[in-house]
């Protein structure tokens, strides 16, 4: 299988953040990482349905079901593999969004944005009301296992969670890639440019648009549950309107250009708001407002423009050739 430079970038950057993380990085910035790049997960989720024309006010639906599959898979089930709990968070996350994504694919624009938002807010509602699951509080995890080795807490687990976020994160991204060269990814765009054309071509939007979601909504919860393996607690904040806001928020200020923005951006994110609570406690959002503005104003195609920035050169419309080709040579 040939590799092309961004699939190679990934590999490189994935074994340079592990080589970091467990030589050189300090406990804190792993762990801010780790939940910068799981939550970066539910930002590709976010921006798989932008690339096909849908904004999602509601991801956090799919990131709290992946966190809780892990905390209920543990407390109730008695699973304690890591991997087998994010598997079931996906796959709890899939039969949802396979239900959900009959409806919600039936509709464009704010009415999208919306009905996401609100069953979202249905799920944090069913969670706060609930006792057996902490109410507002919340559970913590319990002590899981992987490859047969007890995680149970400390800079071990710290280190352990870390490597297995950026490896899930790489091969994620290494799959999005190849999934947007693809004929369905490049359709997808197509729907976002011009549905009705991708209709006369005998194509569906809805049922392309639906495989999407679905597929979003998997990646969404594979972060809700790295989130929760890294934290060790799950809360019904998880599926409140202002996490999801957040995921809108770090999309755009990654822009969709490359499945290295979302990345890029979570972790600028987490970096900002850090050191914004730590010397402006009281003002921290208005930081990362004027961040989000500046972002728009300057760079209204996200962070990741910064590095595909090209100057193209004028065509000169003196060339005769340019007068009978309308400016363009042939």
């Amino acid at each position: 299988m040939r590799l092309d430079k961004t699939e190679l970038a990934l590999v490189g950057l994935a074994v340079v953040l592990m080589l970091a993380g467990t030589l050189a990085a300090p406990g804190w910035l792993i762990f801010l990482i780790t939940v910068a790049l799981a939550k970066a997960l539910v930002v590709q989720g976010v921006v798989m349905q932008m690339k096909a024309g849908l904004v999602s006010f509601g991801q956090g639906l799919f990131y709290c079901v992946g966190g809780y599959a892990v905390g209920m898979g543990g407390q109730f089930l008695g699973l304690n593999a890591g991997l087998v709990l994010l598997a079931l968070g996906v796959i709890a996350a899939v039969v949802l969004a396979m239900v959900l994504g009959l409806l919600l694919t039936r509709y464009r624009e704010i009415f999208f944005a919306m009905l996401s938002l609100a069953f979202s807010m249905i799920l944090y509602g069913v969670l706060v009301k609930s006792q057996e699951l902490g109410s507002t509080d919340g559970f913590n995890v319990k002590a899981w296992t992987l490859l047969g080795r007890t995680i149970e807490g400390g800079e071990q687990a710290t280190q352990t969670v870390f490597i297995l976020t950026v490896l899930t994160a790489a091969t994620v991204a290494f799959i999005l890639h190849r999934f947007y060269r693809s004929a369905m990814g490049m359709t997808c765009e197509a729907i976002r440019e011009n549905e009705v054309r991708v209709e006369f071509l005998g194509l569906s939007p809805r049922w392309i648009n639906y495989a999407n979601y679905v597929a979003a909504a998997a990646v969404s919860a594979l972060g809700g549950g790295l989130t929760a393996l890294a934290t060790g607690h799950v809360d019904p904040d998880m599926a409140y309107w202002t996490t999801s806001g957040e995921f809108v928020f770090i999309a755009l200020l990654g822009g969709t250009g490359s499945v290295f923005a979302p990345f890029l951006a979570a972790i600028v994110f987490a970096l900002v708001r850090t050191y914004a609570i730590e010397f402006l406690p009281n003002a921290w959002q208005m930081i990362l407002g004027f961040t989000l503005l500046g972002i728009v104003v300057f760079l209204p195609k996200g962070l990741w423009s910064l590095f595909t920035r090209r100057a193209v050169a004028p065509v000169p419309s003196s060339s005769p050739t340019n007068a009978r080709t309308g400016g363009v040579r042939a």
